[in-house]
């Protein structure tokens, strides 16, 4: 009985520990887009890198009454709306969508995402 109670108690205090992770992890990725917020040249690779991989195919730089999920720097995001999210809809991508998973197939590797979330996210409207 006393064993049970132990693997018990180091069961719960792991599952404890790994819902906290996320929450660490998301200050992180927004400490960094805030970063990057702040970098001419990091919003400037973001900027780059969104308008040769995703305005020219996908998305509008301008609001479109016809295109679905077009116009990203409105407040209506509709696979999330923190970085994290938004992280993860470019890296998988959305089933169903034309939104493909890109990856981590950045020159930069994540980095190069964080930038143009940076980029998507300072040039928001204000919501």
């Amino acid at each position: 009985m006393v064993r049970v109670l132990i693997y018990l108690t180091a069961l719960v205090a792991l599952l404890a520990c790994s819902e906290e992770q996320p929450v660490e992890s998301e200050l992180a990725d927004t400490a960094l887009v805030q970063a990057f917020m702040n970098d001419a040249s990091a919003l400037a690779r973001g900027q780059a890198i969104f308008d040769g991989s995703c305005a020219s195919f996908c998305h509008t730089m301008e609001p479109e009454e016809e295109l679905d999920a077009s116009f990203l720097f409105d407040c209506q995001w509709n696979h999330g709306s923190n970085d994290q999210d938004l992280f993860n809809t470019i890296t998988k991508g959305v089933i169903g969508t034309r939104m493909v998973g890109f990856g981590s197939n950045f020159p930069e590797g994540d980095d190069d995402l964080w930038k143009v979330i940076a980029y998507l996210r300072s040039n928001q409207q204000a919501c």
